[in-house]
């Protein structure tokens, strides 16, 4: 996310390298740099404007500290800026009442339908009792989608299809809630192509009839100032209690992300980077200041790791490796927990120093898939025995996968290189080696 905005900045602290000290004359260059690359990822211009001045005031005539390079020191001002531009600190949901009700509103589009399936699974993954409820009324097949994205999390969800009020709806839903002995209810309220009275009027008296613990308003990031100029509509009506940016795995240029919460003067509390379940996390403003400014997010790659993998079947992968028995289908079963960690660009994203080293490399989830082809044209003795794989059976996995022998030897070797680590490095608990192979997308 915020690959042009990042590039950008790292272009403007370019101009301080190689000096002993930030002066005014090599400092305002900079500072005109960053604010131009602000503004033209969609930053409010007065925001940004703002950012820009306090990071001068700051900079202008500081001594270089031994051993920090004034491009280092800046950026350090840089990111306690928009650290603070964006809230400062995470702000967690208020989850009080028996049920507590999420109401959640947007305009049609921005994955707010999408967004209550995820909170729902992040949820339920921390052993709460949670409900759906679908009062959406307008758009076709809303109730459908969130029904099949509640039958896919395991949670279920309240719909009255034959009900055509909304208000009814939801609070026939908090009814259900208490007599299921749910903990959670998230409302699905109906969106629009646009702001229109009809529509505030509906969800004012949603809100009114539900007493919500949290309303939390969705906006498309790649919308830029839009997203901010409808939130600020919305919140002068709702007075809603934090927001959730989606679609930053996209073209996102950051503008909404930086310019929000200064407009609005409420916290973002998640961000959403994907179509699957597992692709939301809690908003940190500290942590998205450093992957804005290409350092990476190492804390929430780990939370992801935690969230995606289990533990049962790490334990027993982990026995695997101390008994030299690891094979193809501990390898693949391996995989199938990375991908649930989200987009590939995303998570490499979060590597400190990888989305510049690999900036004009292509990333996509589909990296995995010859792997994944030549895993399952073997069959389930080659998977359990890979040293059974000789030449001749390669030949056949290549023909019957519809890659390459070379990407069938490549696969093997590095396999083999996989393993011979995993040896090396079993007795150091809770370390895994990655897993290689990445190239094989590319013949």
């Amino acid at each position: 996310m915020f690959e042009s905005l990042s590039s950008k900045l790292d272009l403007a602290f370019k101009t301080l390298r190689g000096q002993g000290k930030i002066n005014d004359l090599n400092v305002a260059q900079t500072v005109k740099e960053i604010r131009r690359a602000l503004v033209d990822a969609d930053v409010n211009y007065k925001i940004a404007k703002d950012i820009t001045d306090k990071v001068l005031a700051e900079a202008r005539g500081q001594d270089v500290i031994i051993a920090v390079k004034p491009g280092e020191l800046l950026t350090k001002i840089v990111f306690d800026e928009l650290t603070k531009i964006m809230g400062g600190e995470n702000v967690p949901m208020v989850l009080k009442g028996d049920p507590a009700v999420i109401m959640v509103a947007g305009l049609q589009g921005s994955g707010k339908t999408t967004f209550c399936s995820k909170l729902g699974a992040m949820l339920k993954k921390q052993g709460r009792n949670v409900l759906l409820v679908a009062a959406d009324i307008y758009r076709p097949a809303a109730i459908d989608q969130l029904q099949v994205l509640g039958e896919r999390i395991g949670v279920e969800v309240f719909a009255e299809p034959d009900n055509k009020d909304a208000v009814s709806i939801a609070q026939n839903g908090i009814k259900h809630a208490k007599a299921q002995g749910k903990k959670i209810v998230i409302v699905d309220t109906a969106g629009r192509l646009s702001v229109d009275e009809a529509m505030m009027n509906e969800i004012a008296a949603i809100k009114q009839a539900v007493n919500p613990q949290e309303i939390l308003f969705v906006v498309d990031s790649m919308t830029g100032q839009d997203a901010v100029n409808t939130a600020k509509v919305f919140n002068d009506r709702l007075n809603f209690d934090g927001v959730v940016l989606t679609k930053l795995d996209g073209d996102s240029r950051g503008g909404a992300a930086l310019s929000i919460r200064a407009v609005v003067d409420k916290p973002i509390k998640f961000i959403s980077t994907g179509e699957k379940p597992e692709a939301l996390d809690a908003f940190y403003p500290d942590r998205m200041a450093q992957r804005i400014l290409g350092m990476g997010d190492v804390i929430s790659l780990v939370e992801r790791a935690q969230q995606a993998f289990d533990e049962e079947e790490t334990r027993r992968i982990n026995k695997k490796i101390r008994q030299n028995s690891f094979d193809f289908n501990d390898f693949i079963s391996q995989l199938e927990q990375v991908k649930k960690m989200g987009s590939l660009k995303d998570l490499v994203g979060m590597i400190p120093g990888a989305s510049k080293a690999l900036k004009d490399v292509e990333l996509d989830d589909n990296s995995f898939k010859p792997i994944e082809s030549i895993i399952r044209s073997m069959t389930p003795h080659e998977r359990a025995n890979p040293d059974v794989i000789n030449p001749s059976r390669r030949k056949r996995l290549a023909s019957g996968s519809g890659t390459s022998l070379q990407q069938v030897n490549q696969l093997m070797k590095q396999f083999e290189q996989m393993r011979v680590m995993m040896r090396q490095m079993s007795n150091m608990q809770g370390k895994l080696p990655k897993i290689p192979g990445m190239s094989l997308g590319r013949k």
